[in-house]
Parts: structure tokens; sequence; C-alpha cells
């Protein structure tokens, strides 16, 4: 491997340990969770977990780098990357990957998390000098030649038309599902838990649809969620718990319900904020279908890794959405290839 990506990688590993332990960024992290209340300080923690142990590993890193021909230069291309604000530091991977390669950047944040990252890119700019030459936090993006985009579904389309010129990643509003079988266990359930209520369920990594055998009982998934019971404390998102449940009775639609999720009979992938819709499938080569169909709403999809061949898609373990590794691209799409080709 080169020796400029060699050591952005030791840099790469020392902010793992800096994010880990730093009296600023807790701050900043309390300062964040007060600002934007579905950034609770928990869930800001999680996030930085998941990055330092997933993205910043030195071993991770290797091999995940160890399977790309990576040029011996840095690119001269300068990226935009548009970051969302959904989920704490969710614009991290394209940060990522940009700085690895060493393109010219410029990051515009979301406003519902513009604290958290300028702190660690701060951390990472002491630890790499040269950092700042070739890398910008701006309020607009200006003179740039490709851009890595993430937003809802309305300002994709305000991307595609902005960008049009450009060479471009842009993303839209994508859910990811789980697959049960019957056969779970009941640690299986309790993880499967945190893959749908794990900030609030507004990753696109979170799962918003369940796929359950014909004669599943529902009702079973209720037990596993009492971990999340103290959401009902949490007054944002109790008013959409309050207001989903309102227009659900209002209707006289069908549907279950504890005190902090409804979960309904549904074809739609996306749920409302603290909805949870499930469809019942009677056999793997129609559920297969069925996903395969769906395949541009999903981000991920839950489950055992038995069913794999049964649907032909890589299946994430219950309770591992929310802690993408490296090759996890959003969308499907590899950044790295796309840099490598301006």
């Amino acid at each position: 491997m080169h020796q400029r990506i060699e050591q952005r990688i030791h840099h790469l590993v020392a902010l793992a340990d800096k994010m880990m332990d730093s009296e600023l960024l807790e701050a900043v992290v309390t300062r964040t969770a007060t600002i934007n209340p579905f950034f609770t300080t928990d869930f800001i923690h999680a996030a930085i977990r998941a990055i330092a142990e997933e993205m910043l590993d030195r071993q991770k890193l290797n091999t995940w780098l160890a399977a790309y021909d990576l040029p011996e230069h840095d690119a001269a291309a300068t990226v935009g990357i548009i970051m969302a604000g959904n989920i704490p530091l969710v614009g991290f991977h394209d940060f990522l990957c940009v700085y690895i390669l060493g393109n010219p950047m410029q990051i515009k944040l979301s406003g519902k998390d513009d604290l958290l990252f300028p702190v660690v890119f701060d951390m990472l700019c002491k630890l790499d000098t040269s950092l700042p030459t070739r890398a910008q936090i701006v309020e607009k993006l200006h003179d740039y030649d490709a851009v890595i985009a993430t937003g809802s579904n309305n300002s994709y389309r305000y991307f595609e038309y902005y960008f049009r010129d450009k060479p471009k990643i842009l993303r839209k509003n994508r859910n990811s599902v789980a697959v049960l079988t019957g056969g779970e266990s009941d640690a299986d359930l309790a993880a499967l838990a945190d893959d749908i209520f794990m900030y609030f369920g507004f990753g696109c990594r979170n799962v918003s649809k369940l796929y359950v055998p014909e004669n599943y009982d529902i009702t079973r998934l209720f037990p596993h969620f009492d971990k999340y019971q103290w959401m009902f404390h949490h007054t944002k998102y109790m008013n959409n718990y309050d207001y989903n449940r309102t227009i659900l009775l209002l209707n006289n639609t069908p549907h279950l319900a504890n005190e902090i999720v409804m979960i309904q009979e549904q074809s739609a992938i996306a749920s409302p904020v603290s909805m949870l819709y499930y469809e019942r499938y009677s056999d793997f080569t129609s559920l297969k279908e069925t996903l395969h169909e769906q395949g541009d709403h999903i981000q991920c999809v839950v489950g055992p890794d038995t069913i794999r061949p049964l649907v032909d898609l890589d299946m994430v373990p219950f309770g591992a959405s929310q802690k993408p590794s490296l090759v996890d691209y959003a969308d499907g799409v590899d950044i790295l290839t796309f840099l490598k080709g301006l």
C-alpha cells in the first residue's frame, strides 16, 4: 500500500482513540442532544462507537483497501459532500472515502447535525496537518468537480437538476427490512429491537418493515421491545406516536400497539416514525421476488444468514444494521470506485 495511504490509516486509527476519549467531543455531544432531542446522548455515543470500531480499525481499514488498486498520487478532482442529518455523523463514511484518496473536498453539513462533525474534523486536522489545505467545511459548494449528496426524496430531485452536469452520487430515502422465519431466539428478537428503534427509526438502515411467515404470531415481538420503553417519556417521539395512533383509530385501521409502537399489516416499506409495518409470505420464492422488486427502496435486509441463498440477497445479522462496515456502501454504490474514475 502506498505510503501516503498508510500514513492516513495511521491518523484514522489515532482519531478513533480521540473520539472515544475526548472531553471536548463529550461537551459537544451534550450540547447537540440539547439542541436536537432526537440525537440523545446514548444514540450519539452509539454512532461514535460504531465509527471507531467498524471504520477506524487498522485491520479493517487495511482489509478494505487491499481490494482496490489505489492510485499512487492524490486525486486532483475536488469533491463536494452534502451530508444528511437524520442520524448522528451519518456522512462520515463519505468523508472517509474522499480523505483516503486525497481528493480536495468541500463539506456541507445538515443543520440538524452541524456540531459533531466539525469537532471530529478538527481532531483529524491536528493529526494530519495537511488536511486543512485540501478540505473545508462550507456553507455552499463552489468550484467543485464532483458531488456526493444525500437527502430526502424532495431534495434528490433538486440535486438531480442542480448537479446535472457533474459526476455524482445522489441518494434519496431508503428503508431497511427484516425477514423472520419463526425460528428466531429471544436474543435475535431483542437484537432486532435495536435495528428498529435505534435513532428513533430515522436511519436508512433502520428496519421499518418485517416479512413474517403466514402463521407468525406478531405479538411475540412486543416483550422484546421493552428495553426501548423509555421512549414513552420522549416528548417529540411520542408526538409522532400520538398523531399516527389517532389517524389509525379515526380510520378504524386494524393494528396492534403497545405504549411506544404500532404494528400494522401493510404492503408499503417505509413506515412513519413510531410505526412498524409487516407483511406475511407463503414461501421463499415469492419472498425473493418481492424483495428484488423492492430493491431500489431497500437499504439492507436483516435476517438469518441461512436464508441468504433462498432470497439471493446478503443478510445483515440481527442487531447489526446500525453498525455498517467499510464495505457497506449506501445504496450499494462503491464510493472508492466512483472517486477513482474522476
